[in-house]
């Protein structure tokens, strides 16, 4: 009787631990492209250009939009005070980034309504998507770029004189538009080291006079740096400079 019961509970047993095993099985993930009958050439091909648009976004924003001049000439404010990492990295490419949406946001729209939703509502290709949406682009690009800089890369890569801004490649427009944008903020950058290098001069002049040669010059300026920064409310002239700039 009692090996009758024991035979019992280990075959209940044996029966709940594999109904759990079954119960709790893991689940099998799987990705698949297409419905499995026909090829997946064009649907490989169109994940595969996803990723590229998206690995070159960061490019994008940095090459073909305000973000570079912006981030620069912050990054000189940050420099000339002497503040060393105040603000931080984080805070200074955030509020580039904010000011970026800010200054482009004209131009996105245009391109939201003329590209991003036509195509959303399969009125137009993707070709004439890209087409529609890079019109508005070079228009912004084109407004800022210097035309020695513009005709550098023309010439380079021998490219007839285009009739509009429309007709100019893009591969020509978007390095021309950034070593525009690269001497712009070294000029705003420069302009903005002037007040601070008089008050670096006056401090260091004044310690060599009163013989303390061997106090840092530094220790002594970056509070009237700061305090001259903060009179003359700093950042809003240097963020009214920067929105005034993309104006004219």
């Amino acid at each position: 009787m009692r090996k009758k019961l024991l035979y019992s509970f280990v075959a209940i047993q044996a029966f709940l631990i594999s109904f759990s095993a079954s119960a709790y099985a893991e689940p099998i993930i799987g990705i698949q492209l297409g419905d499995g009958k026909e090829p997946v050439g064009a649907s490989a091909l169109s994940m595969l250009l996803l990723i590229t648009v998206l690995s070159l976004a960061p490019a994008i924003l940095v090459l073909m939009t305000s973000f570079t001049r912006i981030v620069i000439v912050l990054g000189f404010v940050r420099t000339s005070l002497g503040t060393q990492q105040m603000p931080p990295n984080q805070v200074i490419v955030g509020l580039a980034l904010f000011m970026t949406m800010f200054v482009m946001a004209p131009t996105f729209s245009q391109v939201n309504d003329t590209a991003l939703k036509p195509y959303l509502a399969s009125e137009i290709s993707q070709t004439e998507a890209l087409q529609n949406a890079s019109i508005p682009m070079k228009e912004f690009m084109y407004k800022h770029t210097r035309p020695k800089d513009l005709l550098l890369f023309m010439n380079y890569t021998k490219t007839e004189k285009p009739a509009t801004y429309q007709d100019i490649p893009i591969t020509v427009l978007v390095p021309a538009y950034a070593i525009s944008e690269l001497k712009t903020a070294f000029q705003m950058g420069f302009m903005i080291f002037i007040p601070f290098l008089v008050i670096d001069m006056v401090v260091a002049s004044t310690l060599m006079a009163m013989g303390m040669m061997m106090l840092p010059p530094v220790m002594i300026s970056l509070p009237f740096k700061i305090l001259l920064f903060v009179l003359v409310d700093g950042w809003y002239l240097v963020v009214k400079s920067l929105l005034t700039s993309f104006n004219t």
